[in-house]
């Protein structure tokens, strides 16, 4: 019997601010970034309120993949000079 390859997963790029994910209808968006926890908005497109939510890293991590977000768009931030 022949085995086969299975073609290797996408991975998720790492989390980081701004970030948009597009999940099942919504879009998660990524606020700021802590070592553990993660601020980030979860509405529809056009939602005119959004409540800011914080969740562990791992958990979000494992939602998006869970949900098979995938990444709408990136907001480069320059670093803020003190």
């Amino acid at each position: 019997m022949n085995k086969t390859k299975r073609a290797p997963r996408k991975r998720l790029q790492p989390l980081e601010t701004g970030q948009v994910w597009r999940v099942t209808g919504l879009n998660f968006t990524v606020g700021l970034i802590g070592k553990w926890l993660v601020h980030y908005k979860l509405a529809k497109p056009n939602a005119v309120r959004i409540s800011n939510s914080v969740g562990g890293r791992t958990t979000i991590e494992k939602y998006l993949k869970k949900n098979k977000a995938v990444l709408v768009k990136t907001v480069k931030t320059k670093p803020v000079m003190a």
